[in-house]
């Protein structure tokens, strides 16, 4: 494990970052809804006005995981880190990797929590760190529980996608 190394993705991470995410987005079916580039996150994640943190997780030279997350806000607790994506190549998991980049996200959460470390121009303390998990991947379920955190079985995802808010709005 020691050739195991998680550390904060920079801007030239972004190739790796992204072909991480349509890894993902293939293993949920859904590949095609991918719309982001190397060269957006690389805008949106360090143009001087970050949109989110990542951190990657390298097994020699090569990125093999990662973990992205932005900030939101929660009328019932305040202060949210959304944790959007944490990915392990196939060929790298059993590894404790993911544990690896999870513990990185709970740890940074707690900090800016306790501490109301500013990120950009943002002050907040965090309240919760919160995410999905397809209702079909019990492996990802299992992990997630077993590190304390609680699966809410009863909240569906609501989403509007460009299409749906096109639709809605030409219904006003």
């Amino acid at each position: 494990m020691n050739s195991i190394k998680i550390r904060e993705a920079e801007s030239t991470d972004m190739d790796a970052v992204h072909r991480l995410i349509v890894e993902l987005a293939r293993f949920e079916e859904s590949e095609a809804s991918v719309k982001t580039s190397p060269r957006t996150l690389q805008q949106d994640g360090y143009n001087g006005s970050a949109r989110f943190k990542c951190w990657v997780a390298k097994n020699k030279d090569e990125i093999v995981g990662m973990a992205f997350v932005y900030p939101r806000y929660s009328t019932w607790v305040g202060p949210v880190l959304h944790l959007e994506d944490l990915i392990v190549t196939e060929s790298n998991r059993g590894l404790g990797i993911g544990g690896l980049l999870l513990d990185e996200v709970v740890k940074y959460g707690h900090s800016i929590g306790v501490k109301r470390i500013s990120w950009e121009v943002l002050d907040w303390g965090v309240k919760r760190i919160s995410w999905e998990v397809l209702d079909w991947n019990e492996p990802a379920i299992k992990f997630y529980e077993e590190r304390g955190a609680r699966v809410m079985r009863d909240w569906d995802v609501v989403q509007l996608d460009e299409m749906g808010i096109k639709k809605y709005l030409e219904r006003l």
